[in-house]
């Protein structure tokens, strides 16, 4: 889509801006109310004031509520990773950085079977691993030749065309002072229309109705400096002789040790932080006309090296392939142990990825979302969306500003809200990642989770207010695997099957019917705005269930602290179940089905009146065997 030159000069303004300081980022936060007794406004990331208390810093909390952007993602509750790089060409879940680009080369790679497979399983979003930490690039990006380019994967196969060999090997002379050369050549002779990976994935996520997210590691083994990587080499030769045992990222180390990194050696070395323009032209760059012409945005930072080179490729995603509606980074710096580490600009990276796409939710990023804690997808039972930092969100890879750290036991109970060092609060939805299988990526050994383990991972974590990140690798034949095929398929019509509301309003019930509705926004609340109260629900006919489904209208903030569900059976009030958090969704499964006519949800607390908006009763269709 196409920006305008107006467009663009605010971009660059509020950039400025942002890496002078000042806060331009997703849901700024709100002005210091003076005195800390003024309105309290709603906002994304909120300031906690030395003056303010608990009842203050709790009333704010209330008042954190989603940016549009999460707004959407919440309401997409299953995303599927897809894990797919040099790693499914070597059989390993971390590589070194040193693979030659040669050993990347599928047949074929069907991302419309990719879709077709995932939409089965009732996915609305998906997100593509463009680089892993091995460093490896699957779009033709400008500015490092270990990247698609540079593979026979590039030219297709049968390609023998002398002006492609050609441009190739000039490439090949080239790379080691160009970052570029392999780009340069990439119109060369004969290339494969399918060669651009993320474009090909980007758009068939697009023809099956998807949104799409992308993974764009920090961690770069490719740019480790080659002394390094030979200093690793004679380490772990020396552990190998002493018969000592390796680490996955070791053993990959020590198989490509007759190799070195396949960049440029930027990562970690200390080079000067200086004034750097974003995008950084190429030789041959085919966006100059349009920067000169103010049709793309251009930005002024100062940077070293490796940053300046991460920042550019942000700038290619979010150009060249946007909207995305998810970027994924996480804060892994692998080698820092080992006497090597790149100082991450977050607080740039945030800001600018803002300034190009504001409803982008970022992982780890300001009012984004947030890794649930663990890789078995499992959400906590009691699971908060508004979560208080020690730090400014803006400015920092968010898991490190969480009291007790992304996998503390409690992120956002009043306990939490209470500790001293909390210094802002921010809408930080949980997002729970796991497997279809026991690796990341494809291992001919290995075989996908059954579609009753799904359903279950499902209910703990969709179910608990976090969305699904279920990662599916397709294999080095550039397909999902049949079973796993299958396995989503189930799932997702056990899913589908099962979600059909047998709740049904009578005439003239009119909360009944807002809570029945399908609508976000439409909602019951308690008399006069209590923060408890009992919504009655009584049935057109009786219905017979083992799920009750239960959300809060999230646009208002997340408020439920305790509720009750309770079924009146042979006229005597049953408790059903018991929960603490509801946000935008909590499944409460029963033991047994149970059928009534009517029924009534009691909440017990909360922090300010609440907003229910869905209630739904199923009964589970499990998947077929």
């Amino acid at each position: 889509m196409p920006i305008s030159r107006r467009r663009n000069a605010v971009l660059a303004a509020l950039f400025s801006l942002a890496v002078a300081g000042a806060t331009a980022t997703p849901g700024a936060a709100a002005q210091p109310d003076r005195g800390c007794t003024g309105p309290i406004k709603t906002a994304a990331i909120m300031t906690v004031e030395p003056c303010d208390g608990m009842d203050r810093v709790l009333a704010k909390a209330a008042a954190v509520v989603p940016r549009p952007g999460q707004l959407a993602w919440q309401q997409r509750p299953v995303t599927a990773f897809t894990h797919f790089g040099m790693n499914t060409f070597t059989d390993r879940e971390w590589g070194s950085g040193a693979e030659k680009e040669s050993t990347f080369a599928p047949p074929a790679v069907d991302t419309d079977q990719w879709m077709r497979s995932l939409k089965g399983a009732g996915v609305t979003q998906v997100m593509l691993t463009a680089k892993h930490h091995d460093g490896f690039v699957l779009y033709p990006t400008r500015y490092t030749d270990h990247s698609v380019v540079a593979s026979p994967w590039w030219l297709g196969a049968g390609c023998t065309d002398p002006k492609a060999d050609a441009a190739r090997q000039a490439a090949q002379a080239d790379r080691a002072q160009d970052p570029s050369a392999f780009w340069q050549a990439r119109d060369a002779g004969c290339t494969n229309p399918r060669g651009d990976i993320l474009r090909d994935y980007v758009d068939s996520a697009r023809r099956a109705g998807l949104k799409v997210g992308v993974y764009l590691s920090p961690a770069d083994g490719a740019e480790l400096p080659a002394t390094f990587f030979a200093d690793e080499v004679k380490r772990i030769e020396a552990k190998v002789a002493a018969g000592q045992s390796l680490s996955i990222e070791e053993q990959a180390t020590y198989d490509d040790r007759a190799s070195a990194p396949q960049g440029q050696g930027r990562y970690g070395t200390g080079s000067a932080v200086t004034p750097r323009t974003i995008p950084t032209l190429v030789a041959n760059d085919d966006r100059a006309a349009a920067l000169a012409a103010g049709k793309l945005p251009r930005f002024t930072v100062h940077e070293d090296d490796y940053n300046t080179y991460y920042l550019n490729q942000l700038y290619e995603l979010f150009t060249q392939y946007g909207p995305i509606d998810e970027l994924w980074l996480d804060g892994a710096n692998p080698w820092r142990d080992r006497g090597i580490s790149e100082n991450y600009d977050f607080t740039t990276w945030f800001s600018m990825i803002h300034a190009l796409s504001p409803n982008t939710v970022t992982f780890a990023g300001p009012a984004g979302v947030r890794w649930v804690g663990n890789e078995a997808g499992q959400a906590r039972t009691t699971e908060w969306s508004p979560l208080p930092t020690t730090g400014d969100p803006n400015t920092a890879h968010n898991e490190e500003l969480f009291l007790g750290g992304a996998t503390a036991t409690d992120l956002g109970s009043r306990q939490v809200l209470a500790d001293p060092s909390v210094r802002f609060l921010q809408w930080a939805p949980a997002e729970s990642d796991v497997s279809i299988r026991p690796g990341w990526f494809f291992h001919p050994g290995e075989q996908p989770k059954t579609a009753a383990q799904l359903v279950d991972l499902y209910r703990r974590t969709v179910g608990r207010n976090s969305s699904l990140l279920l990662n599916v690798p397709p294999g080095p034949d550039g397909e999902f695997a049949p079973a796993d095929v299958a396995s989503l398929a189930a799932f997702g019509q056990s899913v589908a099957a099962t979600q059909v509301n047998q709740a049904h309003a009578r005439p003239g019930e009119k909360a009944v019917a807002a809570v029945t509705d399908n609508s976000l926004t439409t909602s019951w609340t308690p008399p006069h705005g209590a923060l408890e109260g009992t919504l009655d629900v009584p049935l057109a006919r009786p219905a017979t269930f083992d799920q009750i489904r239960l959300g809060e209208d999230i646009s208002r903030g997340q408020h439920v602290e305790g509720a009750t569900v309770q079924a009146e059976v042979d006229g005597a009030w049953q408790t059903l179940g018991t929960v603490t958090t509801i946000g935008y969704a909590r499944l409460v499964t029963l033991s047994a089905p149970v059928t009534t006519g009517h029924l009534r949800v009691v909440i017990t607390r909360a922090r300010a009146t609440p907003y229910l908006s869905t209630f739904a009763l199923y009964r589970t269709v499990p998947p077929a065997a």
